[in-house]
């Protein structure tokens, strides 16, 4: 007769199932084992492991080269015709092109780089557009260094090399060192400057700290460091009164506006001589 008390191995495995986590293994962690066994065991073959990359690549260029995902043209909006080119050549893209293959950030960063681009935003359009928007920099002042002549915008950035003044002749021309960095207060020295007309000349920038106007006939008013607009107007409201720049007069001195300086020309003495005078 068969004895019906389980044998030695049944009990031990029964007990074993009984055991916290064991029931999961089997549900979970035996599964994971198995494939990950059949996985190490197929991919221990190199020539098997990379026909799969091969496969894997050109599956992902079949998708990436349909054609809803492919870019056929770049439209660059909001800025000018040169600068449009500009942008062109810089990129150097050539279509068509995968919008997975294209940097969008990078793509921005390098317009940004250009001189004359405040800032871009780049974005891929329905129909296969590469957009491009730009805030281009407006040129204000001509400034005069050593290499030539340049465009700067408000902030002093520059924008453009330029040949000659006379491409430009509507914009304050500024010299000198430092000249950039004052960009904003000049422009209000060249508005105030109206009543000069074809006389001026442009702006020198003196010590890195403030501004002598030039005019020609070699005449020139030098402005303090503080409220140089203050003590310019006062100098056109003295040429306005009293015809001074007409006269010979090489510099007009306001450096100190309390006590301004005169400093006369060949015709007016043998001499160089300065005469100080007060205001009203």
């Amino acid at each position: 007769m068969k004895d019906p008390a389980p044998s030695r191995f049944a009990y031990k495995l029964n007990r074993l199932m009984l055991r916290r986590g064991m029931r999961g293994f089997l549900r979970f962690g035996l599964p994971v084992l198995i494939v990950a066994s059949i996985g190490a065991i197929w991919a221990s073959e190199p020539a098997r492991v990379e026909g799969a990359k091969d496969r894997v690549a050109e599956l992902r260029r079949q998708v990436q080269e349909r054609p809803e995902f492919m870019v056929r043209m770049m439209a660059v909006e909001q800025a000018s015709a040169s600068l449009a080119a500009d942008i062109r050549e810089v990129l150097s893209l050539d279509f068509p092109v995968s919008s997975f293959d294209l940097d969008l950030p990078a793509l921005r960063a390098r317009i940004e780089e250009m001189d004359a681009v405040a800032s871009a935003s780049v974005q891929v359009k329905s129909g296969g557009v590469l957009s491009v928007y730009v805030t281009e920099r407006e040129p204000v002042a001509v400034w005069r260094t050593n290499e030539g002549l340049v465009l700067v915008d408000r902030e002093g950035h520059r924008v453009v090399d330029i040949a000659t003044r006379i491409e430009r002749p509507e914009l304050p021309l500024v010299v000198g060192q430092g000249a950039d960095a004052a960009v904003e207060e000049v422009l209000g020295l060249f508005a105030a400057s109206a009543p000069l007309n074809e006389r001026l000349r442009g702006f020198l920038r003196v010590g890195e700290r403030r501004w002598d106007v030039v005019l020609d006939r070699n005449q020139r008013i030098m402005l303090p460091e503080h409220a140089p607009l203050t003590a310019f107007q006062r100098a056109l409201e003295l040429d306005k009164s009293q015809d001074l720049l007409a006269r010979d007069v090489s510099v007009v001195d306001f450096r100190n506006p309390g006590r301004p300086v005169l400093r006369l020309g060949p015709s007016g003495s043998d001499d160089l001589i300065e005469t100080e005078f007060e205001l009203d």
